[in-house]
């Protein structure tokens, strides 16, 4: 790797920490990176992972004040993205690299849909529940752990555009703030960066000079974005997720 290929590559882990910890959707800025300073898919994709994990602490540590209050929510979920990012990083060894080619785009177009009615939607369900005399389930019931299983199962087995999933599921299911929900999102892609990183280290082969360099650039931007943030209001911050998703969804299509 020559000296521009790597500041290249530290370039993208600054962007990729940053737009991880305020939405999501990194790998979609250091993937392509390293593909184009020569290293294998595969090597790429699992280089990436654990390059990105200290940016997800970073990030997470960020949020700390909107996750207070939260420890019994982030172990439910947490338990969810423990599984879910195991198994998908199982699966991106076993399975052929096309095999989400097709169902990814779709995942995120959907997600970006409830993104955008999520505002609608949730005074429809406050309403509903109102009128029957119900409450909101405090951890959004049965579905959302398995929305977020199933989100994180993508995520370990490559992730891009993972947290606006996430935050699109948890959005409409939970009666929290933008900027709370953000922080849980954080943690889950933590987890599942974290777990999917350590099955690689004894099943697959790093390029450690990505890795490194991926990892100083993420931890610097987990601390931008967390500033970032935080700072956005709701209306903003859906701006920026569907701007996001839908830079992903192209990137998916043309590549």
């Amino acid at each position: 790797m020559s000296l521009w290929e790597a500041l290249a590559v530290l370039a993208a882990g600054v962007a990729a920490g940053t737009i991880n910890t305020v939405v999501g959707s990194g790998t979609l800025i250091t993937f392509p990176v390293l593909l184009a300073v020569g290293l294998p898919p595969v090597t790429a994709n699992v280089s990436n992972t654990l390059g990105l994990v200290p940016g997800s602490l970073s990030g997470a540590i960020g949020y700390r004040r909107e996750l207070r209050g939260q420890r019994d929510r982030l172990l439910r979920f947490g338990a969810a993205a423990l599984c879910g990012g195991l198994t998908g990083a199982v699966l991106l060894l076993a399975l052929p690299s096309s095999a989400f080619d097709t169902i990814v785009p779709v995942l995120i177009g959907l997600a970006l849909v409830l993104v955008v009615v999520q505002p609608r939607l949730s005074r429809a369900l406050q309403a509903r529940r109102a009128g029957n005399g119900t409450h909101a389930p405090e951890h959004g019931g049965l579905l959302l752990p398995l929305g977020l299983l199933l989100a994180s199962v993508y995520g370990g087995y490559f992730g891009a555009a993972q947290g606006v999933i996430y935050l699109s599921l948890m959005g409409v299911l939970l009666d929290e703030s933008w900027q709370r929900i953000n922080a849980v999102k954080n943690v889950l892609a933590l987890i599942v960066n974290g777990v999917a990183a350590v099955f690689f280290l004894f099943v697959a082969d790093f390029d450690w000079a990505a890795v490194g360099l991926i990892a100083a650039g993420a931890a610097v931007g987990g601390v931008i974005g967390a500033r970032i943030g935080r700072r956005l209001p709701p209306t903003a911050l859906r701006g920026v997720i569907v701007v996001v998703g839908i830079a992903a969804i192209v990137q998916l299509l043309v590549k």
